[in-house]
């Protein structure tokens, strides 16, 4: 199949926290898909990875290294990607984090450990999107979809900083598919369950046999299950779906 036969051929999309990941998976399933990706991520080596992988799909990649949690960061990294790359049709918000290491129940949780997980999985959601809102409504077009959790509706013990953010970011989806939807912009979250990711690899092997059984289907999430559920959120069979949540969670969690 040429370029020009795929779905999303002429189109730019942007993926954050695209180095790793489910990031790398949404970004290789977009470019497969013709379009052309600009891949935001901290990791330098990883991300040139990514790039040589969605060029090997015969589009265009735009690699920005840095860190979406600084406003400054976040508005000359959109300008670049407009002024060299071309107005955004696509943004997968994906960058978000739990507080790993600093992990506790709410009663131990720091101030500081709080404060960066909202930064980092609420934040740099509603930041990057601020970018592009503009160019999508006077365009009257445009797909956002942004990564949130399950926990955001499990509550998992250990882990209120990061469903909150989330769930935040579910708030966010809602509000904002009313503003834009008299102006053609779609705007829907995915919450996907535990994810056979980095993160989740480095964690206990018993917490990581808790957290599989703990799933009907029998098995962690892959990360191209969510790359999947993008790939259709930002098409056009999702013309007529805004503000939904679309849950990837094999059955752990029901909503």
């Amino acid at each position: 199949m040429t370029t020009s036969n795929r779905q999303f051929a002429g189109k730019i999309a942007v993926v954050t926290g695209a180095a790793n990941g489910i990031g790398r998976a949404a970004a290789l399933a977009y470019a497969r898909e013709g379009a052309d990706v600009a891949v935001l991520d901290r990791e330098a080596d990883a991300l040139a990875e990514t790039v040589e992988l969605v060029r090997a799909s015969g589009v265009r990649a735009f690699p920005r290294v840095g860190d979406m949690t600084k406003q400054d960061e976040v508005v000359e990294t959109f300008a670049a990607i407009k002024r060299d790359f071309g107005p955004v049709d696509i943004l997968l918000n994906n960058i978000g984090q739990t507080a790993r290491e600093n992990y506790s129940e709410f009663w131990q949780a720091k101030p500081e450990t709080l404060q960066f997980v909202i930064n980092v999985s609420l934040m740099t959601t509603l930041m990057c999107t601020r970018q592009v809102v503009e160019d999508m409504r006077e365009r009257r077009a445009g797909k956002i979809v942004s990564i949130s959790s399950d926990s955001a509706m499990n509550g998992d013990i250990g882990t209120v900083d990061y469903a909150s953010a989330k769930s935040g970011v579910l708030g966010f989806t809602r509000a904002l598919a009313r503003e834009l939807g008299p102006f053609k912009v779609n705007v829907n979250a995915i919450c996907p369950g535990p994810t056979n990711t980095r993160a989740m690899q480095r964690i206990p092997r018993d917490a990581y046999e808790r957290a599989k059984n703990a799933i009907p289907l029998g098995e962690l999430c892959e990360p191209e299950d969510i790359a999947n559920a993008a790939v259709f959120l930002s098409s056009v069979n999702a013309r007529f779906i805004t503000g939904q949540t679309l849950m990837v969670n094999g059955g752990r969690v029901f909503y």
